[in-house]
């Protein structure tokens, strides 16, 4: 036996959308932790040295403009300065040499004498008023600055030595919050996927389990699409196509007795009869006669039906050959109508036909009478004791439209969505105990909307009901409108 889905024992599955997502969002945080410690161990010092390079330049230029401004407080500015960006800062002035290394300010220690000999040097060579060098040899690489402050004449020179790489306690305590940091952002990630990938997957694995019962043929299986939009309208065509494949169900059981019965009374009325004939009418010519009229008649009541179902394959499967050509859907009209209208003397029926003037279009003109006959047979069958239906051929614009009125019982509103479907019979189907198998309606639908036209219905429990159809009209065939002009011509003559 086959196995139905949701009946699996549940087990880890690598592919399903859960553990993918899981997966995925564990390596994205996984691939952030690598770049973290990438740039901690490979980019840091390049990115201290080059941030520390763009800062000392803003640094030089605002000790710079305080030493020229407020000179008795600069000490403690220069002293603040220092210590706040990591640096070394000498001033050397016609006066004095200090120097400032962030926590105190001292006369010249001769600190750095080697690198500030050198940069004097590099600087008085230079057309510029400040320069800088890097020095990267050693265990210590720096970054050695130096300025004019005051004009050529008398000048007073500041220096600025920075360190390009952090110390090493800066860089252990990086590390230290980086292994924190990076075991927050994995646990953050962990817990994130496993929510969210619960929360993408728990309304499918609904839709699996309603699927599941669906299958087994449970049609009150509800389909839940949770939160997401996605989901939501998967859940909402996937509870149209239950009810659609419960109506279905029902109709074809329907459809099934239906035909069984309209299947076995002929025939037991045409075995009833051909025994009767051989038993007791085959020597009585006119008893025969009558027998052998009931038995063609119960025959092809039966070749209606199987056409009706032979019909509705046919337009199912898309195997219908429509013999297109223009004619006169008035005068179509009036052969139906003329066909009823023995109703009228045999059974008290009223029908009216109201034509308009000759109308042309283009369409099988046998399948459009089975379309009309169709809407009045219905019309004659539901007019109750009103007995009276109403033709009408309505032409507007470019289009003609065909309707057929009866004053009978209309049609419950919650079912005249219904009509169109196959299998389908009304409730007044089963009241007035009417016959039917309920697919002519679906044939005339097939029909119309292979000829791509307007159709519909409109009723009104209590008061009747109106079915109706729409089509293009076209100009009248040249080979016709000469004929007709012949037909003229002759008669003047």
């Amino acid at each position: 036996m086959a196995d139905i889905p949701g009946n699996k024992e549940k087990r880890f599955d690598v592919n399903s959308i859960k553990t993918t997502t899981l997966f995925s969002f564990v390596l994205f945080a996984l691939f952030l932790v690598f770049v973290l410690w990438c740039l901690s161990n490979f980019f840091i010092s390049t990115y201290f040295e080059k941030a520390r390079s763009q800062d000392v330049i803003p640094t030089a230029e605002a000790l710079k403009t305080e030493f020229r401004q407020d000179r008795e407080n600069f000490d403690s500015y220069a002293v603040q300065t220092a210590g706040s960006n990591g640096i070394y800062v000498r001033i050397a002035s016609h006066e004095q040499v200090m120097e400032y290394d962030g926590t105190r300010s001292v006369r010249d220690t001769g600190m750095f004498s080697s690198d500030i000999d050198r940069i004097l040097v590099k600087l008085v060579e230079s057309d510029s008023d400040s320069v800088t060098e890097s020095v990267v040899e050693g265990s210590n690489p720096r970054l050695i600055y130096a300025s004019y402050i005051s004009s050529p004449a008398e000048p007073s020179l500041i220096y600025i030595i920075a360190p390009l790489h952090p110390d090493e306690v800066t860089i252990r305590i990086l590390k230290d919050l980086l292994i924190y940091v990076s075991l927050i952002v994995l646990a953050v990630s962990f817990l994130l996927a496993y929510a969210l990938s619960g929360r993408i997957t728990d309304p499918i694995e609904n839709i699996t389990k309603a699927a599941a019962e669906l299958s087994k043929g449970n049609y009150d299986a509800k389909f839940d699409g949770s939160q997401f939009t996605e989901t939501k309208e998967l859940a909402r065509a996937l509870n149209k196509a239950s009810y659609e494949m419960e109506k279905t169900d029902f109709y074809q059981k329907e459809i099934i007795a239906n035909v069984s019965h309209d299947l076995k009374t002929p025939l037991t009325m045409i075995r009833s009869y051909a025994e009767k004939i051989i038993d007791i009418s085959g020597d009585d010519k006119d008893k025969r006669n009558a027998d052998l009229q009931i038995i063609i008649s119960e025959t092809e009541r039966l070749n209606r039906l199987v056409s009706d179902m032979l019909s509705v394959s046919n337009l199912q499967s898309n195997n219908v050959e429509l013999h297109m050509e223009t004619f006169d859907l008035t005068e179509a009209a009036q052969d139906v109508y003329e066909s009823f209208r023995v109703l009228q003397d045999s059974e008290d029926f009223e029908i009216q036909f109201h034509p308009c003037k000759p109308t042309y279009v283009v369409g099988d003109r046998s399948r459009l009478m089975q379309v009309m006959t169709n809407f009045v047979s219905n019309a004659v069958k539901y007019s109750g004791e009103n007995k009276f239906v109403d033709i009408r051929l309505v032409k507007a614009s470019r289009k003609i439209t065909f309707h057929c009125i009866d004053h009978g019982m209309g049609i419950p509103s919650d079912e005249i969505s219904h009509v169109w479907d196959k299998y389908y019979r009304t409730s007044a189907n089963h009241r007035l105990g009417i016959e039917g198998t309920g697919l002519g309606l679906s044939i005339v639908k097939g029909i119309l909307n292979l000829h791509n036209a307007k159709y519909g219905v409109e009723s009104e429990e209590g008061k009747g009901s109106d079915f109706w159809f729409e089509l293009d009209s076209v100009r009248k065939p040249a080979a016709k409108r000469n004929k007709d002009a012949e037909g003229s011509n002759g008669k003047e003559s």
